[in-house]
């Protein structure tokens, strides 16, 4: 339960990630001190689906280089997620379904000037709009996010997505926490 949103701010030419502090397992609910947004090298990454991937993520994972000729949307697919893969693995957090299937966890992720969703079965998917959520509170925060397209501050759409999955979705609760990456 957690609700993660990304947007790329053309107008400051930067990505954010904001994402909430809530981890439930049903009817608990913890306000964790852990972020689940993040950076790592020139990536920075907001994350549902568990915190020992977070961790893994944020401590363990190295992404490879990129080839300065390799398209990015290529590059995650063939390179980055491979690697994740291995890293999920070595870190005991690979699963695989009763088809084989490898399944991992959901996060968003900004590199350079695009912002990604990776999906439990290692899809790479990318939003037309330059936006993006996961996690229970997403259908509210992709909602808020596309009709606040008046909005010209980037920070503040990205505070009311969070803010309609906070009154709209059990598993969502502040202290909200946003990351930037900028992109020339």
């Amino acid at each position: 339960m957690t609700c993660i949103v990304g947007l790329i701010d053309k107008k400051n030419k930067r990505i954010i990630i904001g994402g909430d502090s809530a981890e439930s397992n049903g009817l608990n609910l913890t306000i964790r001190k852990d972020l689940k947004v993040f950076e790592n090298g020139d990536f920075i990454f907001g994350c549902t689906t568990s915190y020992r991937m977070i961790q893994l993520l944020q401590y363990s994972f190295n992404p490879p280089e990129k080839n300065y000729k390799t398209d990015v949307f290529k590059y995650m697919c063939v390179d980055f997620i491979p690697s994740l893969s291995r890293c999920f693995k070595d870190g005991g957090f690979l699963q695989k379904d009763k088809n084989g299937i490898e399944i991992g966890g959901t996060f968003l992720v900004g590199y350079k000037d695009r912002l990604f969703k990776i999906q439990d079965d290692f899809q790479v998917s990318e939003n037309i709009y330059g936006f993006d959520a996961c996690g229970s509170g997403q259908d509210f925060a992709l909602g808020s996010l596309y009709t606040s397209s008046f909005e010209k501050n980037a920070e503040k759409r990205v505070l009311m997505a969070l803010e309609a999955a906070e009154n709209l979705s059990i598993g969502v609760k502040r202290p909200f926490a946003l990351i930037y990456s900028n992109y020339i």
